[in-house]
């Protein structure tokens, strides 16, 4: 399997994304934002959209797209503090409404728009590796660089702002790279799946680890090693690569919670104490 150009590209640009995408999960769950990587994906398609119509490369200007869409939602979120959650449906409607008029105006643009919404991480190219490594550099020197601020700003916005965070600042780096992700990983396994890549690792890391860092290390194994499973079913089956993967990470999530379970029952029919590790979201005065 190794043996081909593109399976090597494949595992590369999957391992690229399923890393940094799998730990950006995990601050999406604690800001209560897993819906915004779905709204940007498909904001993202307005992009490749416009990029097809106006003769741009469709990667690049879907990259944009879903950037420019990012602080959109920060300006959105501002204006309606105690509705936030409705900037991500104000942004993912126009996004998608802007996609369906250039479509329609557009017929050749149909006929290229399976691979970015279902991924085609076998044919991706020189321009969107690039991206990608550009997107999963940026994410992880801001996750490193901020993680104590960006720890606190996730768990409680007024205690950050009382103690002299810039929450502001990083709410808006926040929302860039979370468009940056978000855009890189759309050759991977497409725009209707993208938020699998990203919230489904996170959804069972949080369940099952004790602290924040290890959340996010938890995350990142079971976002590469459900890329990799998947990339390597899909060879053997001849499935969708992008399918594939988000159906492997929605299994490890079910037989992860489910081990779980049988752990706790175990643990209490023979008279042990269950040991509940907390997740992040109860740890809120600690760094991990």
């Amino acid at each position: 399997m190794l043996h081909y150009d593109f399976m090597q590209r494949a595992f590369f640009a999957g391992g690229i994304i399923a890393l940094i995408a799998s730990a950006l999960g995990v601050y999406l769950l604690l800001r209560r934002q897993a819906l915004m990587a779905d709204m940007l994906s498909h904001v993202s398609l307005a992009g490749v959209a416009a990029g097809t119509y106006l003769g741009i490369n469709p990667s690049l200007a879907g990259f944009v797209v879903a950037v420019l869409g990012a602080i959109a939602v920060e300006y959105v979120r501002k204006a309606y503090k105690t509705y936030s959650e409705l900037s991500v449906a104000i942004i993912m409607v126009g996004g998608l409404s802007l996609a369906v008029i250039l479509m329609t105006m557009n017929k050749s643009v149909n006929k290229s728009f399976s691979s970015y919404l279902f991924g085609s991480v076998v044919a991706v190219n020189r321009t969107e590796l690039m991206i990608m490594l550009a997107a999963a550099l940026i994410g992880a020197l801001f996750f490193f660089l901020l993680r104590r601020p960006l720890y606190m700003v996730s768990f409680d916005e007024e205690s950050a702002r009382t103690s002299g965070i810039p929450v502001q600042w990083i709410s808006f780096g926040f929302s860039i790279v979370t468009g940056m992700i978000v855009a890189a990983a759309m050759p991977i396994v497409g725009v209707l799946l993208v938020s699998a890549l990203i919230i489904l690792p996170a959804a069972l890391s949080v369940r099952i680890s004790s602290s924040f860092t290890t959340a996010i290390l938890i995350s990142m194994g079971i976002g590469l090693t459900g890329t990799f499973t998947g990339l390597t079913a899909s060879y053997k089956l001849s499935t969708p690569p992008g399918g594939t993967i988000a159906f492997v990470l929605l299994l490890f999530l079910v037989a992860g919670l489910g081990l779980k379970k049988l752990f706790a029952l175990g643990s209490k029919r023979s008279g042990r104490p269950v040991m509940r590790p907390e997740t992040p979201v109860s740890r809120r005065h600690s760094s991990g």
